[in-house]
């Protein structure tokens, strides 16, 4: 199963992920080796980096060989998220726009946004505000449905 998850991810590299990585890889590489030296995340917390450091640890795990966690690739991706501009952040979601992971993100993003709060999300009803969705869910009669007096329905 491991094998195949890293078969999958060499295969789904596209060109487009290459010639971003290879016109970028000394700027990244530089700002990564910083960020490892200092300890310190520029764009994660410390809290945000534990959980993006145990997905990366399960999209390329530790076998016989090293993963991701040993790679130390929370350090990549904290500063990729800071040294991209807008532009290119949207160049790099466009070309994998089509996968099937970026369609769970983007869905799970959407559920989020619009989810229950008791489900995580949401934050104080950031996304029902936006669309003017009232969850009060208080029943309220018609005026006047009860204004006649005891036992004289």
């Amino acid at each position: 199963m491991t094998d195949s998850r890293r078969n999958f991810l060499l295969k789904s590299f596209s060109a487009s992920s290459a010639a971003w990585l290879a016109a970028n890889w000394p700027a990244e590489v530089a700002a990564a080796e910083k960020a490892q030296a200092m300890g310190s995340f520029t764009y994660f917390t410390r809290e945000q980096a534990g959980e993006i450091d145990a997905m990366a640890a399960q999209i390329y795990p530790t076998t016989d060989t090293p993963g991701a966690r040993e790679a130390q690739v929370i350090y990549f991706i904290d500063t990729a998220l800071v040294t991209l501009s807008a532009d290119q952040q949207v160049a790099a979601l466009t070309a994998i726009e089509k996968t099937p992971f970026f369609r769970t993100v983007r869905d799970h993003t959407i559920m989020g946004m619009f989810a229950s709060p008791q489900h995580g999300g949401n934050y104080k009803k950031i996304g029902w505000s936006q669309i003017g969705y009232d969850d009060s869910l208080n029943f309220r009669a018609p005026f006047g449905a009860y204004d006649k007096a005891e036992g004289t329905w």
